[in-house]
């Protein structure tokens, strides 16, 4: 019996998936793919990068009926960290106390962390488990953001199993509210200095003119 070969990408190309991509024309590239070198495990320094740079993050989890259920994560930027090359951890902050993510990982501990960087206009998807860590307080105060206001309840950590890139189609290109904040600064404060060199010659150069 031929040995059956298992790749990381197997964890959303199903089978399923697979007879449609086979359907539909794509089948052949992504089994080139797999030959190669698949999709990644480790955390890498640049997606460790990535991942901690980020203030706004989507998971996803799934109750024991199957009913998928997506909660925004926010934070200011360090808020998700690396722990190691396997490992994302957060601090999870105080709410409206639904605690149904918490609820679908005791029934199912499969994630999905969606992010996306609209300025850059690119997105990682990270497939994995997850657990929730409640009474770890040294635990929290290491993932707690400093100087953030938010009480923090509990640790989520994220063992990776995958995680891919998407190209940046169709994603729409935004800017950080803080991040315009800052260039629109950078920019009235060049144009005072530019108007205060031209009061300067004006003042002190009789030959020039407006």
């Amino acid at each position: 019996m031929d040995e059956v070969k298992t790749f990381t990408s197997d964890v959303a190309f199903t089978d399923t998936v697979k007879a449609i991509q086979s359907r539909k024309g794509s089948r052949a590239a992504y089994a080139r793919l797999e030959a190669g070198a698949s999709w990644e495990q480790a955390i890498t320094p640049e997606l460790k990068a990535e991942i901690e740079a980020q203030t706004s993050v989507f998971l996803a989890t799934v109750n024991r009926d199957g009913q998928p259920y997506i909660q925004h994560r926010g934070g200011p930027a360090g808020f998700l960290r690396v722990l190691d090359e396997r490992t994302i951890g957060f601090a999870d902050f105080a709410g409206n106390r639904q605690y149904i993510t918490q609820g679908n990982l005791l029934d199912n501990p499969k994630v999905h962390l969606f992010l996306i960087d609209y300025a850059n206009r690119r997105r990682i998807k990270v497939w994995g488990t997850a657990r929730v860590v409640e009474g770890d307080e040294e635990l929290l105060r290491r993932l707690m953001p400093a100087g953030y206001r938010a009480r923090p309840e509990q640790v989520v950590l994220l063992t990776v199993t995958a995680w891919d890139v998407n190209c940046p189609q169709h994603i729409p290109q935004r800017f950080e509210a803080a991040d315009v904040q800052a260039a629109i600064s950078s920019r009235d404060q060049r144009i005072a200095t530019l108007e205060a060199e031209i009061a300067h010659l004006r003042a002190n150069v009789p030959s020039v003119r407006e």
